[in-house]
């Protein structure tokens, strides 16, 4: 079952501001979530929000899973100094 990969805005200004290299990359890893959204690379912070963390090089993908509503929702892009404040 593919899940909906939705990006909050702030999500897709973070993305958009990456370098065209790091925004391809990060993209990519973004897509692969919609057909997996718990691949074995990645790891549950945490804390009771539930966000999971994927790595691309430097940068942190943020997000959450619904799988009542089928949704993968990206709650931050940052770099990795940056994405845990």
């Amino acid at each position: 079952m593919a899940y909906r990969v939705v990006l909050l805005q702030s999500a897709a200004r973070e993305l958009d501001a990456l370098p065209q290299p790091m925004r391809r990359r990060v993209a990519r890893a973004i897509g692969a979530l919609a057909t997996e959204p718990r691949p074995p690379y990645v790891k549950l912070l945490s804390g009771p929000e539930r966000i999971w963390r994927v790595r691309v090089g430097d940068y942190r993908v943020l997000y959450r899973v619904d799988d009542d509503r089928v949704v993968v929702m990206v709650v931050r892009v940052r770099h990795r100094l940056d994405a845990y404040r």
